[in-house]
């Protein structure tokens, strides 16, 4: 009974991952592009800063990705 729990949970936990991170990006790059468009004097460091901070957010989803790989063995 766990391992059908846990077959289903694993590609719906992955899924709601990418989401979050797709909704997560898509506001980073709102802000940066609106910070770009009122600052256009200082678009290298706002750049640079929302590179870092996207870096951070695709971490995450690798990391769901990398724990529902390792939870695979269990089904």
């Amino acid at each position: 009974m766990d391992g059908n729990i846990l077959g289903l949970a694993l590609p719906i936990g992955l899924g709601m991952a990418a989401i979050g991170s797709g909704l997560g990006l898509g506001k980073a790059i709102e802000g940066g592009m609106n910070a770009m468009g009122r600052q256009p004097e200082a678009i290298g460091q706002i750049q640079t800063a929302m590179i870092i901070g996207c870096a951070f957010i695709e971490a995450l989803t690798i990391y769901a990705l990398l724990a529902i790989i390792m939870l695979m063995g269990k089904v």
